[in-house]
């Protein structure tokens, strides 16, 4: 895939809210259908960048290009999935209401769906699990099926670019199975996918690149590249644990309602 032009640039951008700076001169390039990795501590910048580059959040400085153009100019080809607690689930829609947002983007929200767009639409719940939850409230399902629907509104959406934050925090074991499994078809479609997670193990297994950041990017390649010691230590500073073996813990600190978590992987 190394003929085909980058979907994703960030060029020396500087992205905050307001006059505060969260990630600062940010300069990568994702090549064509590559799952990455965006690894970092608690308030790192990796939500703060995600909403950059679906334009919910304004440079301060730099650009973003999405298959060489300004941010903007596609609008239909970058979905993103937030962290569940940024979710109003009090939010009256349904299951099927949810998904069908993902077809908004290509057409007026004043459009009627078409006769393809349900199709689409009931295409995603059933690859997801959940078509027999179309009519349900989004606020009764479970957590991981809550996971669900946005992954069916990312699948109707047919995108690109798929931005994930966090998937696999808080979710069942089927739940995380399931979308790890949509990650594989979606790549046999060449769609470039940013995930951020705090399982280094899962970063370095299942993921093309890693980019790591702490308010500016630490690194960014290869996995085994990306995880050594010197660059982690930039990250997690003192969360850094070397123990006798080898192995590199992660001990970050977590706020009180977040499970403290440890992630081992080897020193490269």
């Amino acid at each position: 895939m190394s003929h085909l032009p980058h979907r994703l640039e960030v060029q020396n951008a500087s992205i905050g809210y307001g006059q505060k700076t969260i990630l600062k001169d940010l300069s990568f390039q994702i090549p064509h259908g590559a799952r990455v990795a965006v690894v970092g501590p608690n308030g790192a910048g990796k939500s703060t960048l995600f909403k950059a580059l679906v334009g919910l959040l304004p440079l301060q400085s730099g650009q973003i290009l999405i298959h060489g153009e300004a941010l903007g100019a596609h609008k239909d080809c970058v979905a993103y999935i937030p962290q569940r607690e940024e979710v109003d689930w009090k939010f009256p829609v349904t299951v099927e209401d949810v998904a069908m947002m993902g077809r908004y983007s290509q057409k007026s929200w004043l459009s009627r769906p078409s006769k393809q767009d349900k199709q689409i639409v009931k295409n995603s719940l059933e690859q997801m699990g959940i078509a027999h939850l179309a009519n349900q409230p989004i606020g009764r399902l479970s957590g991981g099926q809550q996971q669900r629907v946005f992954l069916a509104r990312a699948i109707a959406q047919e995108p690109h670019i798929l931005l994930m934050d966090e998937p696999f925090t808080g979710v069942d074991a089927t739940t995380q199975e399931t979308t790890l499994n949509l990650l594989d078809q979606l790549r046999e479609k060449e769609t470039t996918m940013m995930i951020s997670t705090h399982d280094l193990n899962l970063a370095a297994s299942r993921f093309d690149y890693a980019l790591l950041l702490n308010h500016k990017l630490i690194a960014f390649g290869k996995p085994k590249e990306v995880f050594v010691k010197e660059n982690l230590s930039q990250a997690f500073g003192n969360a850094l644990l070397v123990v006798d073996n080898g192995v590199i813990l992660v001990d970050e600190c977590c706020p009180p309602d977040e499970e403290h978590q440890r992630h081992p992987i080897e020193e490269k």
